[in-house]
């Protein structure tokens, strides 16, 4: 007799649905898993009540403002803070300023304080681009605190081993060290207070990377905030920094006038003379910050400076531009040749450059 050993069958419908069992037990697990990690990541970040002063950029994108909440401590995640935005409709609600936060506050409040405009009134804040006499003013005419204080608050004797002003000549002011922020004002806040705090935070920005950075340019750490402040008068755009700290560190080696219209202005109004001249006259007014004249960068900074164009100084763009127009639009043009630059400045910037 003759056996013929027959082919076992598998039985493909059973196996596929255990394997579609399994994979649909793996997702719902899953599932439940990440939303957990939710609803754990809108609790507060720790019980801790100290309040901390969080500014919310103009244009600032929702993922970025996570970001910067999670680094200062306030949230547990910056994906969870998103995607509450995203799951409750408040991307457009998101309104720039600066505001009080604690790391005791939830997601949900965080969310509420900065989607309902609760800016912080009890704050001081100096401002991107400002001049040391600007801050001043402020500090006098808008904070409330008398001149005497003011003036004894900005003699940089008081600061003399302060780590942010080891790179500055000992004859030199606090003009661009002074980091522009909002701080705490209470009853017991001086002006003192404020400008040391300012300076805490502009040491706290630069951090041995950016110093080497600004090093490997060519430039002293010092030089390097004096060209920072140009550019930060310049420019507004982080990537336009870039290019333009490209364009001033490529002149400054190659011997070429920084032609910088915020030099001009700044030695103007040093003297006084700024409100009576137009711009031909601007440009062409003898003075020692004048770099349309004077080769090479200005004696001093001439604004305090943010992160943004330190940045730009210590890791500029790798481009190979010599020229830059800021345009009527707020663009900004680059170009390699005069002939380029011209043209680009007689099509973009026919009322600016008047």
């Amino acid at each position: 007799m003759v056996f013929t050993r027959g082919r076992r069958q598998k039985n493909w419908p059973k196996i596929l649905l255990t394997v579609t069992g399994l994979a649909f037990s793996c997702i719902v697990a899953f599932a439940f898993w990440l939303h957990r990690q939710y609803n754990q990541n809108l609790r507060p970040n720790s019980a801790s009540q100290k309040t901390v002063i969080f500014t919310v950029q103009k244009g600032a994108s929702v993922k970025e403002v996570g970001v910067a909440l999670e680094k200062a401590d306030l949230i547990r995640a910056a994906w969870a803070f998103e995607w509450y935005f995203r799951n409750n409709n408040l991307h457009e609600y998101l309104k720039a300023g600066t505001y009080n936060l604690r790391p005791n506050l939830s997601v949900p409040e965080i969310a509420d304080t900065i989607t309902q405009g609760k800016i912080a009134t009890d704050l001081v804040t100096i401002v991107p681009g400002q001049r040391i006499d600007q801050i001043r003013s402020a500090l006098i005419d808008k904070y409330g605190f008398s001149p005497a204080a003011v003036d004894k608050a900005l003699d940089p004797s008081n600061y003399k081993n302060h780590p942010a002003l080891v790179d500055k000549p000992k004859n030199a002011g606090l003009e661009g060290y002074l980091y522009p922020e909002s701080f705490q004002k209470t009853a017991e806040t001086s002006p003192e207070t404020i400008i040391r705090s300012s300076l805490d935070q502009m040491q706290k920005y630069l951090t041995p990377d950016l110093r080497a950075g600004i090093v490997k340019q060519g430039l002293t750490v010092h030089q390097g905030v004096i060209l920072a402040s140009i550019i930060e008068q310049e420019v507004s755009d982080g990537a336009d920094k870039k290019t333009v700290a490209q364009v001033f560190l490529k002149r400054l080696r190659e011997g070429i006038l920084l032609q910088s219209d915020a030099t001009a202005s700044y030695g103007a109004v040093l003297s006084g003379k700024a409100s009576s001249l137009n711009r031909e006259q601007l440009l062409a007014y003898d003075s020692k910050y004048n770099t349309y004249i004077h080769v090479g960068l200005t004696p001093t900074p001439i604004s305090n400076v943010s992160i943004s164009s330190l940045e730009a100084v210590s890791n500029p763009s790798k481009t190979d531009y010599l020229y830059f127009v800021s345009g009527d639009d707020g663009k900004t043009y680059f170009s390699r040749t005069l002939e380029e630059h011209e043209a680009l400045t007689k099509k973009h910037c026919t009322e600016l450059c008047q």
